[in-house]
């Protein structure tokens, strides 16, 4: 969102987010993945969440909504063309949802990553893939919520059976009539850098290849996402 609770986090993330080893995996731009969509930063409170990124880039994300029986609000930030920051932290308005991710949040000391999300293209075309390659999935599923100003934005997406910790992403297809959240996020900030690190970078390495991944893994002690993002007041560091 302990591996029975990484499913379920998963579950609910769907609903809402070795370069060595690897020579031929060409990286993105600038070390970020070409499919990186958006990125989940999680925090105990949405207010605190967009004061702590503001105060290192800023810039000041805008509130997105809620996610009914999820127990979860957001505020988002656009990090370019077709990329952005999620904010997510528990809806005080949903005390009682049943649902591991919001616990989760309340109890972070600080902000931190929680998860990402990929956009593959057709999302129908990407589970026939995997399943091809023996990946086991859960979707497409259909998602929505409703905006701020009352449109309604919908997408479809897939979440893996096994995300290895939280390094491999969910993948989302947005519908052809929604307006991606970085078109009319605030604007301002970057993402210069998101990797992962990992005991084993050899094997998460084959993994990305078969999803198609550009992700940079490096060698590490635990299971981490890192990232940079940069706005006009300096650089926020930040990793799982």
């Amino acid at each position: 969102m302990k591996h029975h609770n990484d499913v379920s986090r998963r579950h609910f993330l769907i609903f809402t987010a070795g370069a060595v080893a690897a020579p031929s995996l060409l990286f993105g731009e600038n070390g970020v993945p070409s499919l990186l969509d958006h990125i989940l930063l999680g925090s105990r409170d949405l207010q605190q969440g967009i004061d702590f990124v503001e105060q290192h880039t800023g810039v000041r994300a805008a509130f997105g909504g809620v996610h009914p029986g999820r127990g979860t609000q957001n505020a988002l930030l656009s990090l370019g063309e077709r990329r952005y920051l999620e904010i997510i932290a528990p809806d005080p308005a949903q005390p009682d949802v049943k649902n591991l991710l919001a616990p989760e949040l309340r109890n972070l000391k600080e902000p931190r990553l929680v998860g990402w999300a990929a956009h593959p293209g057709s999302l129908a075309a990407f589970a026939e893939k995997l399943r091809h390659a023996g990946i086991t999935f859960e979707g497409p599923t259909p998602g929505s919520r409703k905006r701020p100003d009352g449109r309604l934005l919908q997408w479809q997406t897939l979440g893996l059976a096994d995300d290895a910790s939280r390094l491999l992403p969910f993948f989302i297809e947005w519908a052809p009539d929604s307006v991606h959240p970085s078109a009319d996020a605030p604007i301002g900030c970057s993402v210069t850098r998101f990797s992962a690190e990992a005991p084993d970078p050899a094997k998460l390495a084959t993994t990305l290849k078969l999803l198609n991944l550009d992700l940079h893994v490096g060698k590490g002690e635990k299971p981490r996402l890192l990232t940079s993002i940069v706005g006009p007041k300096g650089a926020l560091e930040l990793s799982s």
